[in-house]
């Protein structure tokens, strides 16, 4: 029982410093890199100490990274509008489909309650008839037993 708690309670505290880790977000590089790399001393001389200074970018470095910019931004200005010519294509074609399934849907409704209208007609004609078999019954049964009285006077 004591094993169990101590391995719980360890577990408990290496997965709370694995939730306490923050997220780092990606850091962009820039267009133009320094090289900031030093030389490794050797171990019979002593180090050397270099200053590398960064050089400021020329016109010509910022033309070519402005325009390379603009030509992604226009590559996806791009990109957007075939996306979006799609989307009105699809949007179209599905708007279409709904006007003809909507259609079908009048249409079937109408047959329903025409079907409908059909047998409610049809059942009030069988009860008409049913009604008018008892009716003639009924006389022939009435003057059966009305002549059949009068035969035994």
């Amino acid at each position: 029982m004591q094993i169990a708690v101590k391995s719980l309670f360890a577990l408990c505290l290496l997965s709370s410093a694995t939730w306490a880790v923050e997220p780092t977000a990606p850091t962009t590089t820039p267009v133009a890199s320094v090289n900031t790399t030093q030389p490794k001393p050797s171990s019979t001389t002593a180090p050397i100490i270099s200053n590398t200074v960064a050089k400021p970018l020329t016109a010509e470095q910022i033309a070519k990274a402005k325009q390379q910019q603009e030509t992604k931004v226009k590559a996806l200005i791009q990109d957007q509008n075939n996306r979006l010519k799609q989307l009105e294509h699809a949007n179209l074609e599905a708007l279409a489909q709904n006007q003809e399934l909507q259609l079908k849907n009048d249409n079937l409704t109408v047959q329903v309650q025409v079907l409908q209208s059909e047998r409610s007609a049809q059942m009030f004609l069988y009860g008409a008839m049913t009604i008018a078999v008892g009716v003639i019954l009924g006389f022939f049964i009435a003057s059966y037993v009305y002549t059949k009285r009068r035969r035994q006077w």
